[in-house]
């Protein structure tokens, strides 16, 4: 799986757990609801300041959203 398939599964699977729609994620986070869609979808990539925000929105630290992106099962 690539990374940005994995991101793309990681952030839905937590937002999801968090009971956030991509609406009230993409506010909190300060982000556009069609881009949150994009990267659920593995459409984009993000940057490093998109990481840090989806995390902030997602009340987690980029730390514990980064290191499910990439534990073992994000490999390719």
């Amino acid at each position: 799986m690539t990374h940005r398939r994995r991101f793309a599964e990681i952030l839905r699977e937590t937002r999801a757990k968090a009971e956030i729609s991509q609406e009230e994620l993409a506010e909190r986070a300060g982000l556009h609801r069609t881009y949150i869609s994009q990267l659920e979808r593995g459409l984009k990539s993000p940057s490093l300041d998109v990481i840090v925000a989806l995390a902030k929105g997602l009340r987690i630290t980029p730390h514990e959203f980064a290191s499910c992106i990439f534990s073992e099962g994000g490999k390719k």
